[in-house]
């Protein structure tokens, strides 16, 4: 399952490996993307994971496609799980 994290072109850390350093970046520069993806995408408890992480991805493309600053940028980490089994 592939997962996607919206971030600034300035933020210096990974948010997937580096989220506490990331966060506090991107709130000392006044950004709050966190806050302002949390305003957009339209994720519920009601939904599978696979479908939030759709709908995180769906409102980050909205983000961006909306971006009159053009600061921000998406990230993707594959999570899948590979079977190593021998058929």
């Amino acid at each position: 399952m592939q997962q996607c994290m919206l971030t600034t072109f300035d933020n210096p850390y990974n948010p997937f490996e580096q989220f506490a350093s990331w966060f506090l970046f991107d709130v000392e520069k006044g950004y709050n993307t966190c806050a302002y993806l949390g305003r957009i995408a339209r994720t519920s408890d009601q939904l599978t994971e696979e479908e939030n992480n759709k709908e995180v991805e769906r409102a980050i493309d909205e983000i961006i496609r909306y971006d009159f600053r053009n600061i921000y940028k998406k990230l993707k980490k594959d999570n899948s799980i590979i079977d190593n089994k021998a058929s």
